[in-house]
C-alpha cells in the first residue's frame, strides 16, 4: 500500500483510495471552477449538481421510491437520537427500543427526555453477547415506532435481518454499516447512519424517512430539530457540510462503478470468513463477546487473546508492522479489527498472516 497504513479505526475509519485521490485532485480546483469544493456557496448552480447527485447515487443504490426523503444533516447519530423521538413519538408519545449495546442506550437516554420508552428486548445481562430473538421481543403494536441498532461496533454484533414489528414503523441507527449491502428501505420508517464508518467523514448524518412519516413533525419543534423543515428546504436549511456530501457521492460513485450493493456485500463476507475462520481454527483468538455466531458482525470483528499482557503486546506489534486501530474500545478492552467497505481483502490476509505470526513466537 505504498506508505498508507492498514487503518482497523472503528470511526472516522478507512475510505476508498481511489476516492481519496479523485478528492485530492478536485481539492485545489474542482472541476476547472478555479475553487474548492470546501470554498464554494452551497447555493450556487456547481454545488447544487454536487449535492444533487450525491441523492440520486443514494438512492439508486438502496433503490430508494420517491415516498422517501433522503437528507444530508450533521450533528452525527447523536443528534438523531433526539431527532427521532422528537419527530415521530408524538402523539401517542410511546416508543419501543431495543436494547443491543452502548448506542442502542445513549439513543434510549435522549428519547426518555420525549416520552415513555419501552425496552421490548435486550441482552445487557449477557454483556450483550448475543441479540435478542425475535420470539423474545416484547412489542406494543400501539407503539409510535420501534427502533433497533443494526450494528454494534463495540461488541462485534450486527443483525443480518430486520426484526418483523407489524404495522408499527422501524427505525433503524445503521451508522456502523450503511451500504454493506442491499436492504429493503420499504421495511423501514426512519434510518439515520453517521457518515464517518462507512461512507465518508465525519459531519454528515445520512437520514432516509418515509415522507408520510412527517406530519408528525410539529411546527413546535425548534427549526433545526424538525425533518419536515429539512426535506422542504432540500437539506440545505442551513449550510450543509458541502465537503462531506460531496465525498459522501464519490463514495456512492465508487460502489456502483464496482459492482454496486451486492457485490460488495459479497466481499464482506470474504473479508469476514477469512478472519472467523482463522479464529475458529485457533486456539489463542477467541472471541468470548459473541455466544452466537450468527450474531457475528461483518464490519466490527472483535476477539481477544489469553491474557491482558498478551494484547498489549500484540497490540504494539502490530502498530510496528502496520496495523493501525485494533485496540478494542475501553469499555470491554480486547482486540478489535473493523474492516468496512473499504477496507481491501489483501489487508485482512496479511493481518492473518501477522496474527499467525505472533502465535507462533508467543
Amino acid at each position: 500500500m505504498s506508505d498508507r497504513i492498514y487503518n482497523f479505526s472503528a470511526g472516522p475509519a478507512i475510505l476508498p483510495e481511489d476516492v481519496l485521490k479523485e478528492a485530492q485532485n478536485d481539492f485545489f480546483n474542482y472541476k476547472g471552477t478555479g475553487m474548492s469544493v470546501m470554498e464554494m456557496s452551497h447555493r450556487s448552480k456547481t454545488y447544487d449538481g454536487i449535492i444533487k447527485s450525491a441523492e440520486k447515487d443514494v438512492r439508486t443504490l438502496l433503490d430508494i421510491k420517491d415516498d422517501y426523503a433522503v437528507l444530508f444533516l450533521q450533528g452525527g447519530a447523536t443528534l438523531q437520537f433526539s431527532m427521532v423521538p422528537l419527530n415521530l413519538m408524538p402523539p401517542v408519545n410511546k416508543a419501543d427500543y431495543i436494547l443491543t449495546g452502548v448506542w442502542a442506550k445513549k439513543a434510549i437516554k435522549e428519547a426518555k427526555r420525549v416520552g415513555s420508552v419501552s425496552i421490548v428486548g435486550s441482552t445487557e445481562s449477557e454483556n450483550f453477547a448475543r441479540l435478542p430473538k425475535q420470539e423474545e421481543l416484547k412489542l406494543d403494536p400501539e407503539a409510535s415506532y420501534v427502533h433497533f441498532t443494526s450494528n454494534n461496533t463495540i461488541f462485534g454484533t450486527q443483525y443480518k435481518t430486520e426484526p418483523v414489528v407489524g404495522n408499527v414503523p422501524l427505525v433503524c441507527d445503521a451508522s456502523s454499516d450503511i451500504f454493506h449491502k442491499k436492504i429493503d428501505v420499504t421495511k423501514y420508517g426512519l434510518i439515520y447512519a453517521g457518515a464517518q464508518k462507512n461512507i465518508g467523514p465525519s459531519g454528515v448524518v445520512l437520514v432516509i424517512i418515509k415522507k408520510d412519516l412527517l406530519e408528525r413533525s410539529s411546527d413546535t419543534l425548534h427549526t433545526y430539530m424538525n425533518y419536515k423543515i429539512h426535506v422542504e428546504n432540500d437539506s440545505m436549511y442551513n449550510t450543509p457540510n458541502t465537503f462531506g456530501v460531496y465525498f459522501i457521492g464519490l463514495v456512492c460513485q465508487w460502489l456502483i462503478k464496482n459492482g454496486g450493493l451486492d457485490a460488495m456485500y459479497q466481499k464482506n463476507l470474504d473479508k469476514a470468513n477469512i478472519l472467523y475462520n482463522y479464529m475458529d481454527a485457533s486456539e489463542n483468538y477467541f472471541n468470548p463477546a459473541v455466544t452466537n455466531k450468527d450474531d457475528r458482525s461483518l464490519m466490527n470483528v472483535t476477539f481477544r487473546l489469553p491474557s491482558e499482557d498478551l494484547e498489549k503486546e500484540f497490540i504494539s506489534q502490530a502498530a510496528a508492522a502496520g496495523f493501525s486501530g485494533i485496540k478494542g474500545h475501553r469499555s470491554v478492552g480486547g482486540i478489535r479489527a473493523s474492516i468496512y467497505n473499504a477496507f481491501p481483502i489483501k489487508g485482512v490476509e496479511a493481518f492473518v498472516e501477522f496474527m499467525k505470526n505472533f502465535k507462533a513466537k508467543n
